[in-house]
Protein backbone atom coordinates (compact mmCIF):
# COMPACT_ATOMS: atom_id res chain seq x y z
CA UNK A 1 0.00 0.00 0.00
CA UNK A 2 0.88 3.22 -1.02
CA UNK A 3 2.05 5.85 2.19
CA UNK A 4 0.51 9.23 1.82
CA UNK A 5 2.01 12.20 1.18
CA UNK A 6 2.06 13.35 4.94
CA UNK A 7 3.14 9.70 6.07
CA UNK A 8 6.25 9.35 3.73
CA UNK A 9 9.39 9.28 5.62
CA UNK A 10 7.76 8.97 8.81
CA UNK A 11 9.74 5.99 10.00
CA UNK A 12 13.08 7.18 8.70
CA UNK A 13 12.38 10.16 10.39
CA UNK A 14 11.55 9.28 13.86
CA UNK A 15 14.68 6.66 13.71
CA UNK A 16 17.00 9.70 12.45
CA UNK A 17 15.90 11.57 15.73
CA UNK A 18 15.80 8.48 18.23
CA UNK A 19 19.86 8.43 17.69
CA UNK A 20 20.94 9.91 20.65
CA UNK A 21 18.31 7.90 22.89
CA UNK A 22 19.27 4.19 20.83
CA UNK A 23 22.74 4.75 21.61
CA UNK A 24 22.54 5.08 25.72
CA UNK A 25 20.52 1.92 25.52
CA UNK A 26 23.00 -0.01 23.28
CA UNK A 27 25.95 1.11 25.33
CA UNK A 28 23.66 -0.80 28.74
CA UNK A 29 23.73 -3.79 26.63
CA UNK A 30 27.22 -3.90 26.18
CA UNK A 31 27.85 -3.10 29.77
CA UNK A 32 25.41 -6.21 30.61
CA UNK A 33 26.65 -8.42 27.66
CA UNK A 34 29.16 -10.74 29.51
CA UNK A 35 30.79 -12.33 26.79
CA UNK A 36 32.78 -8.70 26.51
CA UNK A 37 34.54 -9.50 28.95
CA UNK A 38 35.39 -12.83 27.15
CA UNK A 39 36.33 -12.01 24.19
CA UNK A 40 39.94 -11.67 25.15
CA UNK A 41 39.72 -15.36 25.82
CA UNK A 42 38.41 -16.08 22.68
CA UNK A 43 40.91 -14.73 20.52
CA UNK A 44 43.83 -14.66 22.80
CA UNK A 45 46.29 -14.44 19.97
CA UNK A 46 45.16 -12.06 17.49
CA UNK A 47 47.11 -10.35 15.16
CA UNK A 48 44.47 -8.86 13.32
CA UNK A 49 40.72 -8.25 13.23
CA UNK A 50 38.71 -8.24 10.20
CA UNK A 51 35.34 -6.45 10.95
CA UNK A 52 33.13 -8.00 7.61
CA UNK A 53 29.78 -6.89 6.01
CA UNK A 54 27.58 -5.69 3.36
CA UNK A 55 26.72 -2.23 2.13
CA UNK A 56 26.01 0.11 5.19
CA UNK A 57 27.33 -2.80 7.27
CA UNK A 58 30.82 -2.99 5.25
CA UNK A 59 30.87 0.79 5.94
CA UNK A 60 30.59 0.42 10.13
CA UNK A 61 33.45 -1.79 9.46
CA UNK A 62 35.45 0.79 7.38
CA UNK A 63 35.29 3.52 10.61
CA UNK A 64 34.71 0.49 13.71
CA UNK A 65 38.58 -1.18 12.10
CA UNK A 66 40.12 2.37 11.78
CA UNK A 67 38.19 2.95 15.78
CA UNK A 68 39.78 -0.55 16.62
CA UNK A 69 43.03 -0.14 15.69
CA UNK A 70 43.19 3.29 17.34
CA UNK A 71 41.70 1.87 20.99
CA UNK A 72 43.44 -1.22 20.96
CA UNK A 73 46.46 -0.91 19.30
CA UNK A 74 45.79 -3.80 17.12
CA UNK A 75 45.76 -4.49 13.41
CA UNK A 76 42.31 -4.10 12.29
CA UNK A 77 40.82 -3.88 8.95
CA UNK A 78 37.33 -3.93 6.95
CA UNK A 79 36.24 -6.74 4.15
CA UNK A 80 33.31 -6.84 2.19
CA UNK A 81 32.01 -10.17 3.31
CA UNK A 82 32.22 -11.11 -0.60
CA UNK A 83 35.65 -10.84 -0.76
CA UNK A 84 36.00 -13.73 1.60
CA UNK A 85 33.54 -15.29 -0.61
CA UNK A 86 35.09 -15.36 -4.21
CA UNK A 87 38.97 -14.37 -3.28
CA UNK A 88 40.25 -15.99 0.44
CA UNK A 89 43.42 -16.56 -0.67
CA UNK A 90 44.01 -12.63 -1.09
CA UNK A 91 41.68 -11.46 1.99
CA UNK A 92 43.72 -14.03 4.00
CA UNK A 93 47.12 -13.53 2.79
CA UNK A 94 49.76 -13.02 5.40
CA UNK A 95 47.04 -13.24 8.22
CA UNK A 96 47.98 -16.49 10.27
CA UNK A 97 45.98 -15.21 13.59
CA UNK A 98 42.64 -13.54 13.00
CA UNK A 99 39.41 -12.29 14.64
CA UNK A 100 36.51 -11.68 12.25
CA UNK A 101 33.57 -9.46 13.25
CA UNK A 102 30.73 -10.25 11.34
CA UNK A 103 28.20 -7.36 11.14
CA UNK A 104 24.63 -7.74 9.86
CA UNK A 105 21.76 -5.96 11.14
CA UNK A 106 19.39 -8.50 10.28
CA UNK A 107 21.33 -11.70 11.06
CA UNK A 108 20.19 -12.57 8.05
CA UNK A 109 22.40 -11.14 5.16
CA UNK A 110 23.74 -13.89 2.57
CA UNK A 111 26.97 -13.20 1.65
CA UNK A 112 27.77 -12.47 5.71
CA UNK A 113 26.32 -15.84 6.81
CA UNK A 114 28.22 -17.39 4.32
CA UNK A 115 31.47 -15.90 5.16
CA UNK A 116 30.73 -16.49 8.71
CA UNK A 117 30.01 -20.30 7.65
CA UNK A 118 33.18 -20.56 5.70
CA UNK A 119 35.32 -19.69 8.44
CA UNK A 120 33.57 -21.92 11.02
CA UNK A 121 34.83 -24.38 8.54
CA UNK A 122 38.27 -23.03 9.22
CA UNK A 123 37.84 -23.80 12.32
CA UNK A 124 37.81 -20.06 13.46
CA UNK A 125 36.24 -18.03 16.05
CA UNK A 126 34.25 -15.35 15.38
CA UNK A 127 32.30 -12.40 16.96
CA UNK A 128 29.07 -10.98 15.47
CA UNK A 129 27.10 -7.97 16.00
CA UNK A 130 23.23 -7.53 14.91
CA UNK A 131 20.28 -5.58 15.75
CA UNK A 132 17.76 -8.78 15.22
CA UNK A 133 18.20 -11.55 17.65
CA UNK A 134 17.21 -15.41 17.16
CA UNK A 135 18.21 -15.08 13.64
CA UNK A 136 20.88 -17.52 11.74
CA UNK A 137 23.87 -15.08 12.74
CA UNK A 138 23.98 -16.21 16.13
CA UNK A 139 23.81 -20.07 15.15
CA UNK A 140 27.16 -19.40 13.03
CA UNK A 141 28.86 -16.61 15.39
CA UNK A 142 31.00 -18.54 18.36
CA UNK A 143 29.98 -15.01 20.50
CA UNK A 144 26.67 -12.17 19.22
CA UNK A 145 26.27 -8.94 20.71
CA UNK A 146 22.38 -8.02 20.32
CA UNK A 147 21.36 -4.49 20.18
CA UNK A 148 17.47 -4.79 19.74
CA UNK A 149 16.48 -0.84 20.38
CA UNK A 150 18.73 -0.35 17.60
CA UNK A 151 16.77 -1.97 14.68
CA UNK A 152 14.49 0.01 12.60
CA UNK A 153 11.16 -0.23 10.69
CA UNK A 154 12.13 1.11 7.73
CA UNK A 155 14.21 -0.21 5.23
CA UNK A 156 17.50 2.09 4.87
CA UNK A 157 19.41 1.46 8.43
CA UNK A 158 20.25 5.13 10.16
CA UNK A 159 20.27 4.09 14.15
CA UNK A 160 21.57 0.84 13.61
CA UNK A 161 24.40 1.94 11.88
CA UNK A 162 25.30 4.09 14.40
CA UNK A 163 24.61 2.37 17.24
CA UNK A 164 26.92 -0.85 15.93
CA UNK A 165 29.31 1.16 15.37
CA UNK A 166 29.47 3.02 18.66
CA UNK A 167 28.91 -0.12 20.40
CA UNK A 168 31.79 -1.56 18.72
CA UNK A 169 33.83 1.10 19.52
CA UNK A 170 32.83 0.48 23.25
CA UNK A 171 33.63 -2.94 23.09
CA UNK A 172 37.05 -2.14 22.13
CA UNK A 173 37.48 0.22 25.45
CA UNK A 174 36.52 -2.59 27.51
CA UNK A 175 39.07 -4.87 25.89
CA UNK A 176 41.98 -2.46 26.08
CA UNK A 177 40.52 -0.66 29.80
CA UNK A 178 40.23 2.74 28.25
CA UNK A 179 38.25 4.00 30.43
CA UNK A 180 38.56 7.58 29.47
CA UNK A 181 37.12 6.78 26.29
CA UNK A 182 34.44 4.82 27.70
CA UNK A 183 33.21 7.75 29.70
CA UNK A 184 33.38 10.09 26.67
CA UNK A 185 31.38 7.47 24.83
CA UNK A 186 28.93 7.19 28.16
CA UNK A 187 28.40 10.87 27.70
CA UNK A 188 28.05 11.66 23.70
CA UNK A 189 23.98 10.83 23.92
CA UNK A 190 23.05 13.28 26.14
CA UNK A 191 25.79 15.55 24.86
CA UNK A 192 24.30 15.34 20.94
CA UNK A 193 20.68 15.06 21.52
CA UNK A 194 20.38 18.96 21.60
CA UNK A 195 22.34 18.90 18.54
CA UNK A 196 20.02 16.54 16.18
CA UNK A 197 17.16 18.63 16.88
CA UNK A 198 18.75 22.14 16.17
CA UNK A 199 20.12 20.59 13.25
CA UNK A 200 17.04 18.87 11.39
CA UNK A 201 15.34 22.37 10.56
CA UNK A 202 18.65 23.74 9.16
CA UNK A 203 19.19 20.73 6.83
CA UNK A 204 15.24 20.69 5.68
CA UNK A 205 16.11 24.20 5.02
CA UNK A 206 19.16 23.90 3.25
CA UNK A 207 17.79 20.88 0.79
CA UNK A 208 14.18 23.04 0.40
CA UNK A 209 16.62 26.03 -1.09
CA UNK A 210 19.09 24.28 -3.27
CA UNK A 211 18.74 22.04 -6.08
CA UNK A 212 21.75 19.68 -7.29
CA UNK A 213 22.35 17.34 -10.25
CA UNK A 214 25.46 15.40 -8.27
CA UNK A 215 26.22 14.99 -4.74
CA UNK A 216 29.84 13.79 -3.17
CA UNK A 217 31.00 13.35 0.27
CA UNK A 218 34.66 13.27 1.46
CA UNK A 219 36.12 12.15 4.70
CA UNK A 220 39.49 10.71 6.03
CA UNK A 221 40.52 8.22 8.30
CA UNK A 222 37.72 6.91 10.50
CA UNK A 223 35.72 9.36 8.80
CA UNK A 224 36.14 7.55 5.35
CA UNK A 225 33.40 4.98 6.56
CA UNK A 226 31.25 7.42 7.49
CA UNK A 227 31.43 9.85 4.35
CA UNK A 228 30.65 6.38 2.41
CA UNK A 229 27.55 6.34 4.55
CA UNK A 230 26.52 9.83 4.25
CA UNK A 231 26.84 8.86 0.21
CA UNK A 232 24.54 5.43 0.05
CA UNK A 233 22.06 7.28 2.32
CA UNK A 234 21.62 10.25 -0.06
CA UNK A 235 21.59 7.10 -3.05
CA UNK A 236 18.87 4.99 -1.25
CA UNK A 237 16.23 7.51 0.23
CA UNK A 238 16.36 9.93 -2.84
CA UNK A 239 17.54 8.16 -5.61
CA UNK A 240 20.36 9.95 -6.45
CA UNK A 241 23.70 9.93 -7.75
CA UNK A 242 26.16 10.39 -5.11
CA UNK A 243 29.91 9.42 -4.96
CA UNK A 244 32.55 9.37 -1.82
CA UNK A 245 36.19 10.35 -1.81
CA UNK A 246 39.04 10.19 0.28
CA UNK A 247 39.26 14.00 0.90
CA UNK A 248 42.81 14.83 -0.48
CA UNK A 249 41.76 12.37 -3.33
CA UNK A 250 39.00 14.70 -4.50
CA UNK A 251 41.58 16.82 -6.27
CA UNK A 252 43.11 14.19 -8.60
CA UNK A 253 40.42 13.75 -11.53
CA UNK A 254 37.25 13.99 -9.43
CA UNK A 255 36.80 17.73 -9.12
CA UNK A 256 36.01 17.94 -12.48
CA UNK A 257 32.50 17.82 -11.50
CA UNK A 258 32.09 20.83 -9.17
CA UNK A 259 29.63 23.35 -9.70
CA UNK A 260 27.25 25.43 -8.30
CA UNK A 261 24.79 22.44 -8.66
CA UNK A 262 27.50 19.50 -7.35
CA UNK A 263 26.78 19.56 -3.16
CA UNK A 264 30.06 18.59 -1.72
CA UNK A 265 30.10 17.87 1.55
CA UNK A 266 33.29 17.80 3.83
CA UNK A 267 33.99 15.76 6.81
CA UNK A 268 36.49 17.90 8.07
CA UNK A 269 38.26 15.49 10.85
CA UNK A 270 40.68 17.16 13.74
CA UNK A 271 43.98 15.30 12.94
CA UNK A 272 43.67 16.73 9.01
CA UNK A 273 41.89 19.72 9.75
CA UNK A 274 44.64 22.02 7.42
CA UNK A 275 45.08 19.85 4.83
CA UNK A 276 41.35 18.92 4.60
CA UNK A 277 40.30 22.32 4.89
CA UNK A 278 42.70 23.49 1.97
CA UNK A 279 40.64 21.17 -0.12
CA UNK A 280 37.54 23.14 1.14
CA UNK A 281 38.54 26.21 0.08
CA UNK A 282 39.90 25.18 -3.14
CA UNK A 283 36.57 23.18 -3.65
CA UNK A 284 35.25 26.44 -3.17
CA UNK A 285 36.71 28.20 -5.30
CA UNK A 286 36.11 26.35 -8.50
CA UNK A 287 32.30 27.61 -7.83
CA UNK A 288 31.26 24.41 -5.66
CA UNK A 289 28.13 24.77 -3.03
CA UNK A 290 29.43 23.05 0.57
CA UNK A 291 28.54 21.42 3.51
CA UNK A 292 30.39 21.25 6.25
CA UNK A 293 30.71 19.34 9.34
CA UNK A 294 33.17 19.51 11.91
CA UNK A 295 33.47 20.07 15.68
CA UNK A 296 34.84 23.56 15.47
CA UNK A 297 35.53 25.56 12.45
CA UNK A 298 37.71 28.23 11.99
CA UNK A 299 37.37 31.35 10.17
CA UNK A 300 38.28 29.38 6.69
CA UNK A 301 35.96 27.25 7.36
CA UNK A 302 33.14 29.33 7.76
CA UNK A 303 33.84 31.30 4.89
CA UNK A 304 33.59 28.35 2.85
CA UNK A 305 30.99 26.65 3.85
CA UNK A 306 27.55 27.15 2.42
CA UNK A 307 25.87 25.57 5.30
CA UNK A 308 28.25 24.95 8.12
CA UNK A 309 27.32 22.28 10.82
CA UNK A 310 29.43 22.50 14.28
CA UNK A 311 29.34 19.55 17.01
CA UNK A 312 30.78 21.40 19.35
CA UNK A 313 31.47 18.18 21.77
CA UNK A 314 33.93 18.83 24.23
CA UNK A 315 35.12 15.46 24.22
CA UNK A 316 37.58 12.90 22.15
CA UNK A 317 38.01 12.68 18.53
CA UNK A 318 37.10 9.47 18.19
CA UNK A 319 33.88 9.86 20.21
CA UNK A 320 32.42 12.03 17.93
CA UNK A 321 32.26 9.49 14.80
CA UNK A 322 28.78 8.80 15.28
CA UNK A 323 27.20 12.34 15.16
CA UNK A 324 28.64 13.08 11.62
CA UNK A 325 26.21 11.75 9.80
CA UNK A 326 23.65 13.23 11.02
CA UNK A 327 23.91 15.71 8.34
CA UNK A 328 23.88 13.24 5.52
CA UNK A 329 20.80 10.82 6.88
CA UNK A 330 19.10 14.38 7.07
CA UNK A 331 19.88 15.32 3.19
CA UNK A 332 19.24 12.12 2.38
CA UNK A 333 15.65 11.81 4.18
CA UNK A 334 15.13 15.40 3.10
CA UNK A 335 15.99 15.13 -0.55
CA UNK A 336 14.13 12.17 -1.31
CA UNK A 337 10.97 13.84 0.26
CA UNK A 338 11.88 17.08 -2.10
CA UNK A 339 11.46 14.45 -4.69
CA UNK A 340 8.34 12.89 -3.59
CA UNK A 341 9.70 9.67 -2.62
CA UNK A 342 9.05 7.79 0.41
CA UNK A 343 12.46 7.07 1.92
CA UNK A 344 10.92 4.53 4.41
CA UNK A 345 10.41 2.73 0.80
CA UNK A 346 13.31 3.28 -1.10
CA UNK A 347 12.72 2.06 -4.76
CA UNK A 348 14.31 -1.35 -5.47
CA UNK A 349 15.25 -2.16 -2.19
CA UNK A 350 14.10 -4.03 0.92
CA UNK A 351 15.45 -4.76 4.52
CA UNK A 352 17.45 -7.59 3.91
CA UNK A 353 19.59 -9.17 1.02
CA UNK A 354 18.73 -13.01 1.26
CA UNK A 355 19.46 -14.87 -1.99
CA UNK A 356 17.68 -16.89 -4.19
CA UNK A 357 18.99 -20.16 -3.04
CA UNK A 358 19.19 -19.44 0.62
CA UNK A 359 16.50 -21.41 2.29
CA UNK A 360 14.10 -18.86 3.88
CA UNK A 361 10.64 -17.84 2.68
CA UNK A 362 11.48 -14.29 2.49
CA UNK A 363 13.87 -13.94 -0.75
CA UNK A 364 14.05 -9.92 -2.14
CA UNK A 365 15.32 -10.06 -5.99
CA UNK A 366 17.16 -6.48 -4.76
CA UNK A 367 17.43 -5.39 -1.24
CA UNK A 368 19.26 -2.72 0.55
CA UNK A 369 22.30 -4.22 3.33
Amino acid sequence: MTQSTATRGTHTRAEILSQPRCWADCIRAVDAWEPVAQINNYFSDVEEWLFIGCGSSYYIALSAAASWTAVTGQRARAVAASEILLYPDLVMMGTKKFAPVLISRSGRTSEVLRAGEWLAQQKIPTFAISCSPNQPLEKIATTTLLLPAADEQSTVMTRSFTSMLLSLQYCATQLKKDELLAHALRRLPDATSGLLTDLHPRIEDFVSAHTFDDYVCLGQGPLFGIASESTLKLTEMSVSYAQCFHTLEFRHGPKSIVSPRTLITFLLSETGYEAECEVLEEIKGLGGTTLVVTNRADERARESADLLVELQLDLPELARLAPFLFAGQLTGLHTGLKKGLDPDNPKNLSRVVILDEDESPERPQHAAF
